[in-house]
């Protein structure tokens, strides 16, 4: 039979590669979001007619509980957040109401009307924060250091707290950081593979805007904060498959993603102009505006316990996905360059 799955958050770069990997194994695919995410523009369009949609918000509680009534999913993927850790400083409140609070009243809603339905909660590794241990396992201590983080944390706990308490499967996914051509462009990794690609087409001032309202590039040069800060970064269609393995162990746990190799974002930058032949010192600027209040890492996996109980490893290289990333930017602006 023909299993439901439904994904919050599905026009995000999360939800899009599992959507496509939920549908190849034959599920019934239901998107839940707000009605303006869905309508727009995004990675998600060319599945319209394969999925359904609901539209819901995790700030309303009666629109999570009539899509889980009206569905019956058999598994949800709770990928919905205010996902930006530094943008979640501007919004810290909003972020935790959508983060924190969303999933638990998500939690809610299945423990009324589908308790047996099993859930994905997508924690994060911001979650260890000011890192006491490196590597970090499923049993490291969190220590948070930014409002995304801490909501993220809370979420987290509610889930461990409605598994015991409850019963609920829930389990959780501590994923690292994990890119793709599909992030959004207030990412680290976009913005350094863009400017790479607008530097090497010659634009000078590029046509999407930073969070301070300016072109990404300006002048010719690539605006960005601390160089220094390290992550553990993978291909977000590898971790989309984690995702899914995840749901279908025996019973409900927590399990890190990651590569185990961390990066600083000066070798970001490094491979990223290597994939167009340029240095990268001769374009990257520091600006004190993009450097954090508080920075969270070093962050790396240990994802020792994936590997034994999931049979999960990344399978695409660091260079690959930074590579894949800058060639769909240089596609893409050629393509708006050409003369109609």
């Amino acid at each position: 039979m023909k299993k439901t799955a439904l994904i919050t958050g599905i026009t995000g770069q999360d939800g899009s590669y599992l959507a496509e990997l939920l549908l190849e194994k034959g599920y019934r695919v239901i998107g839940l979001g707000r009605k303006a995410s869905i309508i727009q523009p995004s990675s998600i369009n060319y599945l319209h007619g394969k999925i359904e949609f609901a539209y819901g918000d995790l700030a309303d509680t009666v629109s999570l509980v009539s899509a889980v009534k009206r569905f019956q999913p058999d598994e949800i993927y709770n990928l919905a957040s205010q996902s930006h850790p530094g943008e979640s400083w501007r919004l810290a409140i909003e972020t935790g109401e959508i983060t924190g609070l969303g999933a638990h009243r998500l939690f809610d809603a299945v423990r009324e009307e589908r308790p047996d339905c099993r859930i994905y909660q997508a924690s994060s590794s911001e979650m260890f924060g000011e890192v006491i241990e490196t590597p970090q396992t499923e049993r490291t201590p969190f220590n948070p250091v930014n409002p995304y983080a801490a909501a993220k944390v809370y979420a987290h706990n509610i889930a461990h707290i409605y598994r015991k308490s409850y019963g609920l499967f829930i389990a959780c996914g501590i994923l690292f950081n994990h890119e793709s051509p599909r992030r959004g462009m207030h990412f680290i990794t976009q913005k350094v593979t863009y400017g790479a690609a607008c530097i090497k087409l010659g634009i000078k001032n590029s046509p999407t805007y930073n969070e301070e309202g300016e072109p990404i590039v300006k002048d010719g040069k690539l605006s960005l904060g601390n160089l220094d800060a390290k992550r553990d970064w993978g291909y977000a269609g590898d971790y989309a498959e984690a995702m899914w393995l995840i749901l279908q162990q025996e019973k409900p746990d927590d399990f890190v993603i990651g590569t185990g190799k961390i990066r600083t974002i000066r070798e970001l930058c490094q491979v990223a102009f290597d994939c167009v032949d340029l240095h990268w010192e001769d374009y990257v600027i520091i600006d004190p505006r993009f450097v954090r209040p508080t920075e969270t890492g070093p962050t790396v996996a240990d994802a020792a316990k994936a590997r034994e109980v999931l049979g999960w490893i990344p399978r695409t290289t660091f260079h690959e996905m930074i590579a894949m990333m800058v060639d769909s930017h240089l596609i893409r602006l050629n393509s708006a360059l050409r003369p109609a």
